[in-house]
């Protein structure tokens, strides 16, 4: 049975789907599948390369391709299955060195960022929590206690400098990793943490992507979580992507990342909000496999090369990619470990 043939029987189980359908989808998932594929060796070679180069876990290079990765090889496609686990080896490497100070609740350079991006790509590879995890847990408990949020004192948008982004990635790490005789204080944490979600308005599109991803963890209201949604969607643009904020461009970053928290949220791909940004990613993605987008952050630290194109664009261009291969993977069903790679 091809891939196809495949995918039209897996439709048919999941939703109930004809096999019709699925044969009037086959061009486009034909085009999904291709600039997926082309968009992982980039990754891969990212990911590889950042981490030869670097000690440290970086959010681009290891957090968005190792998400990525997981996202795609759940779909049959077949990825580097060497680069995945070394990427896992080398995040958990990097927090077991900051291991100290997570206990004494100073954490490591990019704080909540690095400590919340670094977590999630641990469960991206199905690690179970350890003494490290636990740790790190402990750090984002007491971090910033006095406040109803996890704020970033640095700015380097659009991907560090969030609040809610912050927010988002403490509070997912708090239910993947959180050990039971932790939970009483999570959970007086994210009620905290509630009162801020509700009540603050999120004006950019990173904000927006997160606020709406993280106020199921705090138990909002249906009609709240609703109006995050319709401020996603409304903002979406004439030519079907999203821009970082009022004023600029569409681009893959802030594209790939709505379509990700829609999707997760329950949309189709049939929908036509999901359409419209699909088609701008495909329409958009260049020959070599990346999406390009230009950096708004001042460099600090002394540049270096992945093998990811772009030059000094890459980072921002390496998590573009990244957002836009999970968006284009979760248009497409799951399927059991057995099935053939994607052909």
């Amino acid at each position: 049975m091809n891939y196809f043939s495949s995918l039209a029987l897996v439709l048919l189980l999941l939703g109930g789907t004809d096999f019709s359908r699925a044969d009037e989808d086959a061009p486009r998932i034909k085009r999904v599948s291709g600039a997926i594929r082309r968009a992982v060796s980039l990754l891969e070679k990212a990911a590889a390369g950042s981490a030869k180069e670097r000690q440290c876990f970086t959010c681009h290079s290891q957090a968005l391709p190792v998400i990525a990765m997981a996202e795609v090889r759940k779909r049959g496609f077949e990825i580097d299955e060497n680069v995945f686990e070394s990427q896992l080896k080398h995040t958990a490497a990097n927090l077991q060195r900051g291991l100290k100070g997570y206990r004494e609740g100073r954490g490591q350079g990019g704080r909540v960022l690095t400590a919340g991006y670094a977590l999630w790509t641990l469960e991206a590879g199905d690690r179970q929590p350890d003494e490290v995890t636990t740790a790190v847990v402990h750090y984002l408990l007491e971090f910033q206690k006095g406040d109803q949020r996890w704020h970033q004192a640095a700015s380097r948008p659009p991907s560090a400098g969030s609040d809610f982004a912050n927010t988002y990635l403490a509070l997912r790490a708090l239910r993947e990793f959180a050990t039971d005789e932790q939970q009483a204080s999570v959970d007086t944490r994210i009620k905290n943490v509630g009162k801020w979600l509700v009540k603050t308005a999120a004006t950019e599109t990173e904000d927006r992507v997160f606020r709406f991803r993280a106020l199921p963890y705090v138990d909002a209201d249906k009609e709240l979580i609703d109006s995050a949604r319709e401020q996603l969607i409304s903002a979406q643009q004439d030519d079907g992507g999203w821009s970082q904020k009022s004023g600029m461009t569409s681009d893959a970053y802030a594209t790939g990342s709505v379509l990700t928290a829609l999707l997760r949220d329950g949309m189709k791909s049939t929908d036509a909000v999901i359409e419209r940004g699909v088609r701008y990613l495909l329409d958009t993605q260049l020959d070599d496999g990346s999406w390009h987008v230009v950096t708004r952050a001042k460099p600090f630290q002394p540049y270096f090369e992945t093998g990811f194109p772009h030059g000094k664009d890459q980072f921002i261009s390496t998590s573009a990619t990244g957002w836009a291969t999970v968006a284009l993977a979760l248009t497409l069903p799951e399927v059991e470990p057995a099935t053939q790679p994607v052909e």
